[in-house]
């Protein structure tokens, strides 16, 4: 790596999210149409038009956009890949993301202009492996997520022109590397294929068979553990990454999520931007970043195994629940204009909501009739609304998030600016956690 900065890689799971992901600090993004990608859901939500879009967007910026390809297909399937591997390299992507062997070289043959980096499906754990797709043409691989620091640097060592991509933060799979059927056997959805239904996340029901005598009886949980038997918590190594940019290994850190919130895009990206610039700065702080990372939803946080081998941890599976909301809800997002915001969640009279703007966003204090904006002594930005006006001047005695009308806002905010307010339920269960509450 020398003096290269490290790259910051944010999920794109949309046009939308694409640009928010560029505004809160990403270098670069991945993303796809649906064919063949391993998100078909978020997928969907690029066309080739609107992709070539986001890849126009970002080059202007001096950006960057990887393309993914990372399905495993079947031979029914050959002929329309090789169409599609054209028509993706027509949109001039900075790479193509490819998971399996063959599709390697089928990108090197038909795009070989595309440098190919390699999906983490790939489970690449060691430099023997690495040596092979090197061999093969691939530039960078994403490592399994099941690696460690110690790994990493050592394929750095025997292949320090070989790119090293990890993964920092987002949802884990029970599976190793993502290379899961469950989904496939009990709802037809195949994982490896991109259609995932999440299966893992459920709450299951434990039975004992005796096969002697045709008995089925259920087995009783463990008080306060519950049934959440493959829930995997969420990736966050926010605290590590001063050991991993320091390692010198590593290229690429990247976070999981295209079918995630336009909230959490921002957040992570802006998060973990904080966190690579404060390192280079020799100002890193990790309470910093882990309170920012816990507004956004999630499983309950691990450090996963870069720094801990898996056989060491105990703390990766959430037994209570599927998915929990963060410490903020959202509740606007400020439009083109800057001059309005679409309510995401609920906005009354007097709220005090959160300004959470894109990275060096200038934020001007204002008072007038419609509301005022200010800074606190924390050093945040807030507003708060004096009157709730439509776009019209329909003046609204509150908004929620079903009403689509664009709403005023006291004074200008950039693009993509996030308002936010705390979570008032999450934030008092956490405080009676920690003995704050009494029944």
């Amino acid at each position: 790596m020398g003096n290269k900065k490290i790259e910051l890689l944010s999920p794109a799971g949309n046009l939308e999210k694409l640009k928010i992901a560029f505004k809160y600090g990403a270098d670069a993004v991945y993303g796809g149409v649906s064919h063949f990608s391993l998100r078909i859901r978020s997928g969907k939500e690029f066309s080739y038009e609107s992709f070539k879009e986001g890849i126009d967007y970002a080059h202007s910026l001096g950006k960057k956009v990887y393309a993914t390809i990372n399905g495993f297909p079947f031979n029914s399937q050959i002929e329309l890949l090789k169409k599609h591997i054209i028509k993706m390299a027509e949109l001039e992507p900075d790479a193509l993301i490819v998971a399996a062997p063959g599709v390697v070289r089928l990108c090197r043959e038909l795009a070989p202009n595309i440098p190919i980096h390699l999906s983490t499906q790939a489970n690449v754990m060691n430099y023997l492996d690495a040596q092979v797709y090197y061999d093969m043409g691939v530039r960078r691989i994403i490592a399994a997520r099941e690696i460690s620091l110690k790994d990493v640097k050592e394929i750095k060592k025997h292949l320090p022109d070989m790119e090293i991509e990890i993964f920092v933060h987002g949802s884990m799979c029970f599976a190793y590397s993502g290379r899961c059927l469950v989904s496939a056997v009990q709802m037809g959805r195949v994982p490896n294929r991109g259609s995932c239904a999440n299966d893992c996340r459920f709450q299951y029901t434990l039975y004992a068979a005796n096969e002697d005598h045709s008995t089925l009886f259920r087995l009783e949980e463990e008080p306060g553990v519950g049934t959440y038997i493959f829930n995997a918590k969420d990736m966050n190594l926010a605290s590590h990454v001063d050991e991993i940019l320091g390692s010198g290994a590593v290229d690429s850190i990247k976070i999981e999520g295209r079918t995630k919130s336009p909230y959490y895009a921002a957040v992570t990206a802006y998060a973990y931007r904080e966190a690579i610039d404060d390192f280079y700065a020799g100002k890193f702080d990790a309470e910093k970043y882990q309170e920012e990372l816990a507004t956004t939803k999630n499983r309950g946080f691990t450090d996963a195994y870069l720094i801990h081998r898996p056989f060491e941890k105990n703390d990766t599976q959430n037994h209570e629940y599927a998915l929990s909301k963060g410490s903020f809800e959202v509740s606007g997002l400020v439009t083109e204009d800057e001059e309005h915001f679409y309510c995401k969640y609920k906005t009354y009279p007097n709220d005090k909501i959160e300004i959470f703007a894109p990275l060096n966003s200038e934020i001007k204090e204002v008072n007038n009739e419609i509301g005022k904006i200010y800074k606190k002594d924390d050093g945040k930005y807030y507003v708060s609304f004096k009157k709730i006006l439509t776009e019209t001047n329909k003046e609204l005695e509150s908004v929620h998030s079903g009403n689509t009308n664009k709403i005023k806002l006291p004074g200008k905010l950039p693009y993509l600016t996030m308002l936010r307010v705390e979570n008032m339920e999450f934030n008092q269960k956490e405080s009676c956690m920690s003995g704050g509450c009494s029944d």
